[in-house]
C-alpha cells in the first residue's frame, strides 16, 4: 500500500512529529510503574528468536508480560477515533490493517504464554499502572 502524499505542509509536519515511542502516557505508566518498583524493557519484541519484529510498549520477559498503550488515533479508539477525510480509502486501509495486526499480535502472544495488556492513550495511567502490576505480581507469586 503506498502512502499518498500529505494533503498539506501542516499535515506532512504534524505526521512527521507523531512519536513511535516515549509518547506522554508510555511516559506516564512507565514512570508509575518504575515507582511502584518494578523494572522492565522498553520498545522491545516480546519474541525475537520467532524473528518476530513486532514491538512492545513496554515488556516484563521474565513474567512474560507484553503491555501496549495504544494511540487513540493509529489503533482507532471506539470514543476518539477519526479518520481523515483527505485520501479516506487510503486511512481507512490503514487503520484496518492497524486493528488486524493488533489481533494477531494478541494471539500470537498468547499462544506463546504471554499475558497481554492493552491500554488506551486516554486511560487514566495510575488505573493503568495498578492493572499491570496486578498482573506482573500475581504472575510472580505463581509458582
Amino acid at each position: 500500500m503506498t502512502r499518498p502524499p500529505a494533503s498539506s505542509e501542516t499535515i506532512r509536519r504534524r505526521m512527521s512529529r507523531a512519536k513511535r515511542r516515549d509518547t506522554k502516557p508510555e511516559l506516564a505508566i512507565r514512570s508509575g510503574l518504575h515507582r511502584a518498583g518494578l523494572r522492565f524493557f522498553v520498545d522491545r519484541p516480546p519474541l525475537p528468536a520467532h524473528g518476530w519484529r513486532r514491538r512492545a510498549d513496554i515488556v516484563f520477559p521474565t513474567e512474560r508480560v507484553a503491555v501496549f498503550v495504544d494511540g487513540c488515533f493509529w489503533h482507532s479508539c471506539p470514543e476518539h477515533g477519526t479518520i481523515p477525510k483527505n485520501n479516506r480509502e487510503w486511512w481507512l486501509q490503514k487503520l484496518d490493517d492497524n486493528r488486524r495486526r493488533d489481533v494477531d499480535t494478541d494471539r500470537v502472544l498468547t499462544e506463546h504464554g504471554w499475558t497481554v495488556v492493552r491500554v488506551w492513550e486516554h486511560d487514566d495511567p495510575g488505573v493503568a499502572v495498578d492493572q499491570v502490576r496486578s498482573i506482573v505480581m500475581e504472575i510472580r507469586r505463581t509458582p
